[in-house]
């Protein structure tokens, strides 16, 4: 069966509905999964997506401020959503789709400094991460489940995910200990990064960039926050017979009133 995922931190799922129904047009996804979708579920432009001919709709919505959703044009059987937010903000859900178990995901930024003594924010950060990797250590199907996490993950793993890995290695997002705390996360239940399976290093990989800059293409000082990953038993699956295709629509950057992020994609088939 061919799929073609979507994640995509749309910053306002109100605000960048146009901008999604000409991306959902132009590349037609099987499955868009949305983070800071700032609205309320009732709020959620639901008759926009059927109409973009995405009928089938899982919402978890806040007022005002983050929010997760997965539209998708296959029927979607919602599951638990993992209590991995100690606040009990809209920022994870889970879903089957396709006979597949989707994780959609909204990890906490983290504020301006890595230190969880005097940053509330980057503790709440590192406890999410530690709820995460704690939920996939406690499981045993990590050999058998086919399982595909995708979202906002605000952390950029490698030397080759940023703009400058020496400047930012003090910088949230980027700081050792975000990165091994993720890195934590993806080996408990031996997780693969299928952006950097289908795109290795040393190949520059972005997918956000801030708003601060001007003209973003410019210098190009971009971040690989955004993260599709597969178990390794559906890796096997998707790679048995073609290779899948990872692509980063960076274009979507420069449409007008853009998120800061770019939309992230994979084409893959499975069994």
């Amino acid at each position: 069966m061919a799929l073609k995922i979507t994640s995509w931190n749309v910053n306002s799922v109100r605000l960048r509905l146009p901008q999604i129904e000409r991306f959902a047009a132009e590349t037609g996804p099987d499955v868009l999964c949305l983070q800071e979708i700032k609205c309320l579920a009732e709020q959620f432009p639901a008759k926009a997506f059927a109409k973009a001919g995405y009928p089938h709709q899982a919402i978890r919505g806040q007022k005002g401020m983050h929010g997760v959703a997965i539209v998708s044009k296959l029927p979607l059987e919602e599951m638990p959503d993992p209590e991995v937010c100690q606040r009990g903000e809209a920022r994870a859900q889970r879903a089957s789709v396709a006979g597949i178990e989707l994780l959609n995901l909204y990890i906490p930024a983290g504020g301006d400094e890595a230190d969880v003594k005097t940053n509330p924010k980057f503790a709440h950060k590192l406890d999410y991460l530690d709820r995460l990797q704690t939920s996939f250590a406690k499981r045993k199907d990590q050999a058998s489940a086919k399982v595909i996490l995708v979202g906002d993950l605000n952390i950029a793993p490698g030397e080759h995910d940023v703009w400058s890995h020496k400047q930012l290695l003090k910088v949230v997002s980027h700081t050792p200990v975000e990165v091994e705390a993720l890195t934590q996360v993806l080996n408990s239940f031996d997780f693969v990064d299928m952006a950097r399976l289908c795109v290795p290093d040393p190949e520059k990989l972005f997918t956000w960039w801030s708003y601060r800059s001007k003209d973003w293409t410019k210098h190009n000082r971009g971040r690989r926050l955004d993260h599709i990953w597969f178990s390794k038993a559906l890796q096997k699956s998707a790679t048995s017979k073609t290779e899948p295709v990872f692509e980063a629509k960076t274009a979507c950057r420069s449409w007008e009133r853009p998120s800061d992020h770019a939309p992230i994609s994979l084409a893959f088939e499975h069994d």
